[in-house]
């Protein structure tokens, strides 16, 4: 059985743009840990993900469907911080198409951290 921890247990933000980086994230999870709880005057819609990767409690939430780009971005993880109030850092990771040029050479498949 999975276990169940409290909200501010979790010290990382995962977001996701697409399902596809959702089922990578959740395939990188060392644990993975039982849904939340909803609490009285919950306001958050968003769905997350919960687990684990090397010792750090990760809650990895994603964008909902068809709704991408910075706005909806904002709104979730919005959400996603007034519900796990211990998330120390966040993360966006997902795919890129790539914006090769002259002077720096960014292919798909490419890692860019910013």
């Amino acid at each position: 059985m999975s276990r169940r921890l409290a909200r501010n247990e979790y010290t990382v933000g995962w977001v996701c743009a697409l399902p596809v980086e959702l089922a990578a994230a959740q395939e990188m999870l060392d644990e993975e840990h039982a849904n939340l709880k909803h609490e009285p005057g919950d306001n958050d819609e968003n769905l997350y993900v919960l687990g684990s990767i090397g010792g750090h409690n990760v809650a990895i939430v994603y964008l909902p469907a068809g709704r991408i780009g910075n706005n909806p971005a904002a709104a979730v993880v919005m959400q996603m911080r007034a519900t796990f109030k211990g998330i120390r850092f966040s993360l966006i990771v997902g795919i890129g198409g790539g914006a090769p040029s002259t002077e720096v050479d960014i292919r798909l498949g490419d890692v860019v951290v910013s």
